[in-house]
């Protein structure tokens, strides 16, 4: 089993990687492999919807994205963590899910997802929510905590002091641990994943 950790924060070593790692040390308690892929603080090309993805399979850019659509099947589960910009996640993870999910929306079925945010002060929950948008509309069940997936402060060490948002990062691992290890008895008992119906795409118009 093995999680997928995307660090859209344009310090390597900041807030978020700090909430990040806290998921990442209860996971490895449990057995699970990490990895956390850290974007950079270099721009990412967005989505042009040039539908190249939908002929080859991955986006036609040669950078971390294409590398990720490619080795999807080797992630459970993923977690999307930023810091809040505008009460929004940053332009590098935006660009980079928008054009991760556009082309991989059915092999991002049956995998866990959740996300993982850092402020100074406001703008949590509506950075967390649009993170989460990208889950439900793939098919992925969302994995939740005790409370909003948060940490407060400015710095690392503010954070490590946020007592309640690093217990709701623990439990976040506590919980999708479990769920990981429960979808792995799951399908060695044969139990199959949910049989979608094709997917049907209408306009409001018709």
């Amino acid at each position: 089993m093995k999680v997928l950790m995307i660090n859209g924060s344009p310090h390597p070593n900041g807030c978020t990687a700090t909430a990040l790692n806290e998921v990442s040390e209860t996971l490895h308690r449990h057995g699970i492999e990490t990895e956390i892929l850290y974007l950079g603080n270099k721009p990412i090309a967005g989505c042009i919807a040039c539908m190249k993805c939908f002929e080859t399979g991955h986006c036609f850019r040669d950078d971390a994205v294409k590398d990720i659509q490619d080795r999807l099947a080797e992630f459970d589960a993923i977690i999307l963590g930023s810091p809040v910009y505008y009460s929004q996640p940053t332009g590098q993870i935006t660009s980079f899910c928008q054009r991760l999910f556009f082309c991989k929306e059915g092999e991002m079925a049956g995998k866990l997802g959740a996300s993982v945010v850092s402020c100074r002060r406001g703008g949590a929950s509506a950075t967390f929510e649009q993170l989460n948008q990208y889950f439900t509309i793939s098919n992925m069940p969302v994995v939740s905590s005790q409370y909003w997936n948060s940490v407060h402060g400015f710095t690392p060490e503010d954070v490590r002091k946020d007592e309640e948002g690093l217990q709701t990062m623990r439990s976040l691992g506590e919980n999708m641990a479990w769920l990981l290890k429960s979808m792995e008895i799951a399908k060695q008992n044969g139990l199959e994943k949910p049989i979608y119906e094709q997917r049907l795409r209408t306009h409001f118009i018709q």
